[in-house]
């Protein structure tokens, strides 16, 4: 102890505790880091062959390196893919919204272009240019192995706002519009939350975790099986749809009867 005592006047003291410091903090971030829920790794082959697929399919609107373009107006053609992640990709172009149609408000939903594997390929490239949110792991997928209890109170708290208690999806500003959420794949439905395509908040691993994205999987995957207990479900659109059909049913009724009643007083 006097040993010690008389060196922490040393010059290389406060060094040596600064070391240690960084040290402790690094061990303690490594060990409470989130978990990182990625499928796969890529070859070099796939990275050279998702450039091929990036320069003939994407580049004019992102730009040849994907740090994105404008036109001549100013306005943006393509967002920057630069630390999307492979996990982006295969969302936008594994649902058909990437390529784009044509422009418009937001992307809409279509049969892909591309098959699983350049897709696959597409996602390496794209997660070569910087770190971004990777394609999940399988186990983080499975509905079974989710808690649609707790499923349902995440997404009645983030999600209903918009895509509507029942996941039938709802119209938002300008042109735009939260889809229906039921009926989609698990993972695309895992790589939205992550992501944050279009007009959704991002929920990363900070958020929500792995675990509870799966269970909001799990919950979707118990609506789409119970359907509608309470009848016709009108669409699942609320109040909207319910007060136009009463209104459609009482006026054709309505109606019928004025016309019945001037044809009897003829």
């Amino acid at each position: 102890m006097k040993a010690l005592a008389a060196r922490r006047h040393h010059p290389m003291a406060l060094l040596v505790i600064l070391l240690l410091a960084l040290v402790a903090t690094g061990g303690l971030y490594a060990a409470f880091q989130p978990r990182v829920a990625q499928a796969e790794t890529y070859t070099q082959e796939d990275i050279a062959e998702g450039e091929a697929l990036f320069l003939a399919n994407c580049a004019s609107c992102h730009g040849r390196n994907a740090e994105g373009q404008m036109d001549p107006d100013g306005q943006t053609t393509g967002p920057s893919l630069i630390g999307v992640g492979a996990a982006a990709v295969d969302f936008q172009v594994g649902t058909g919204r990437m390529p784009m149609q044509r422009s418009g408000a937001q992307a809409a939903r279509k049969p892909p272009q591309m098959n699983e594997e350049q897709t696959r390929q597409l996602a390496a490239y794209v997660a070569s240019l910087g770190p971004g949110p990777a394609v999940p792991a399988a186990e983080y997928l499975d509905a079974e192995a989710g808690d649609p209890v707790n499923g349902g109170e995440i997404f009645r708290i983030n999600c209903a706002m918009c895509h509507n208690a029942a996941g039938a999806g709802g119209a938002l500003t300008r042109g735009k519009y939260a889809p229906p959420v039921l009926g989609l794949e698990p993972k695309h439905v895992y790589e939205a939350m992550e992501t944050g395509p279009q007009n959704m908040p991002v929920f990363n691993d900070n958020n929500l975790t792995p675990e509870d994205k799966r269970d909001v999987i799990a919950y979707l995957d118990q609506l789409e099986e119970v359907g509608s207990p309470g009848g016709i479900s009108l669409g699942s659109l609320g109040p909207v749809t319910e007060g136009l059909y009463a209104w459609t049913i009482i006026l054709t009724l309505l109606t019928g009867c004025a016309v019945w009643l001037g044809a009897k007083a003829k």
